[in-house]
């Protein structure tokens, strides 16, 4: 009877740890510059935004990292992984301002090896260039020197003269685009363009400003730009989640909140030249004929403009090609009026896990944790699709495959540890199909008094 016993409780144990949320562990915690160059502006810091997406990435081996120092030089880093000592080169360019919409993006083309980096624009010419071919895979000197002039074009491509929002997206066969916004806040377009064969083209415009949007208090709008949760690839099929901005403040309840409004969903399965929704319906096509605010079938959850809705925060796709977003907002049970929403956003935003069922319906769960901040939540997914959430100030919230992402767990409390983070994180997606969650952040200042720049890793559910 005794060893049934032990036998049963034994089986018991297997079981609850089978069904234990993901765990991480810390690896390192390393500074990469302890005097990064740190202001406040669109309640972020230019180092460290949720839409830069790789301003920490990895690639054959190495991992790079990209950001500002206090002289506003712009800075990139190398290592070898697994525990290589870093190595950085400052490029000829300075930060122009002081806007925190500025940041550094980089990418990798991998039919040539070179590098590629996008930087310091809002509604403004990008500054770009690229290294020598190569130098992400050869392992040469790290200097300056391999990097080619710094261009207000891309490469021989002028992508006009307000750009936002620069990203770097690797196709699955090894074609690099570059995803974009132009016009502006309120009226913008999301482009995309494409390094093939050593050179730049434009795809075109697949998001415009057109369409009239009509609030719930009746207020009309005709003018807007979409901002997208992300631009991501899973086997041959491209995924893009995202909110509308629209222009006129009046579809708000009040000046003090956000015009964003309603979450968004639609895949391309052809590299972004024509879109469908989610129930499979040709919706549009880049450089044509673009989706819009009226385009039918992309809304998967739909929100008023009344709530704090957060653009830009982040995607992932699990193993079986389903979308997973995370969405931020102030639940209506506290408020259906935000009138400031950095102070409602802070006592009581919360973060939404998003996702795509099999079904094809759409399943949104909240996370029980408040964000405690203005800022974006990042979210990863693992080999077995378990999902690890970075809310801001490096706080790591997880939840397994195996309890249908419900087992949410408090896996990692930056502000318990005193890593200090000032907000938002930004994530090396490339680095999470070997296991490890690497994390660029910065360290609360004040003013514009510089502070250090960090990565720090985590093993994935060990």
């Amino acid at each position: 009877m005794r060893l049934l016993v032990l036998l049963a409780s034994f089986a018991s144990l297997l079981v609850s740890l089978c069904l234990a949320a993901p765990r991480v562990s810390l690896v390192s915690n390393t500074q990469l510059d302890g005097s990064g160059v740190f202001f406040i502006s669109y309640d972020g810091v230019v180092n460290v935004n949720s839409f830069q997406l790789s301003g920490v990435l990895t690639y054959s081996g190495w991992q790079y990292a990209a950001w500002y120092t206090s002289s506003r030089s712009a800075i990139l880093a190398r290592r070898q992984l697994p525990s290589g000592a870093w190595s950085t080169l400052q490029l000829p360019h300075t930060l122009s301002t002081s806007d925190s919409h500025n940041v550094i993006a980089l990418g990798v083309s991998p039919a040539d090896g070179k590098i590629h980096v996008a930087m310091d624009c809002h509604s403004s010419p990008v500054f770009y260039t690229s290294s020598e071919a190569g130098l992400a895979t050869s392992g040469a000197s790290w200097t300056a020197s391999r990097f080619g002039a710094i261009t207000t074009t891309l490469g021989g491509l002028n992508v006009g003269s307000t750009v936002t929002y620069p990203q770097f997206v690797v196709t699955p066969d090894n074609r690099l685009q570059f995803v974009y916004r132009s016009g502006v806040s309120g009226n913008g377009a999301t482009q995309l363009a494409e390094y093939n064969g050593g050179s730049w083209s434009n795809v075109g415009s697949w998001a415009s400003a057109s369409g009239t949007y009509t609030s719930t208090n009746g207020v009309k709008s005709s003018a807007r730009n979409l901002y997208i949760h992300g631009f991501t690839y899973r086997s041959n099929r491209l995924h893009v989640t995202g909110t509308w901005r629209e222009q006129v403040g009046g579809v708000s309840c009040s000046s003090g909140g956000l015009t964003n409004h309603d979450t968004t969903y639609f895949y391309s399965d052809d590299k972004g030249r024509t879109w469908k929704n989610s129930a499979g319906t040709s919706i549009g096509t880049s450089g044509s004929s673009p989706m819009n605010v009226n385009t039918a079938g992309i809304i998967v959850d739909p929100l008023n403009a009344d709530h704090g809705l957060m653009n830009q925060e982040s995607q992932a796709v699990d193993s079986a090609g389903l979308i997973h977003a995370i969405i931020s907002y102030v639940p209506g049970r506290f408020t259906q009026c935000i009138t400031s929403y950095q102070n409602d956003r802070i006592a009581n935003g919360f973060a939404f896990h998003l996702y795509r069922s099999s079904s094809g319906a759409f399943t949104k769960v909240e996370i029980p944790f408040p964000i405690k901040s203005v800022g974006r939540s990042q979210i990863v997914i693992d080999n077995s699709d378990n999902i690890y959430i970075v809310l801001p100030y490096v706080r790591v919230v997880t939840a397994s495959k195996s309890s249908g992402w419900t087992d949410w767990t408090m896996a990692y409390d930056g502000t318990a540890t005193g890593l200090n983070a000032f907000g938002e994180v930004t994530v090396d997606r490339a680095r999470i199909s070997s296991g490890v969650l690497s994390i660029l952040y910065q360290v609360k200042s004040s003013g514009t008094t510089p502070s250090a720049v960090h990565v720090i890793d985590f093993n994935l559910n060990t």
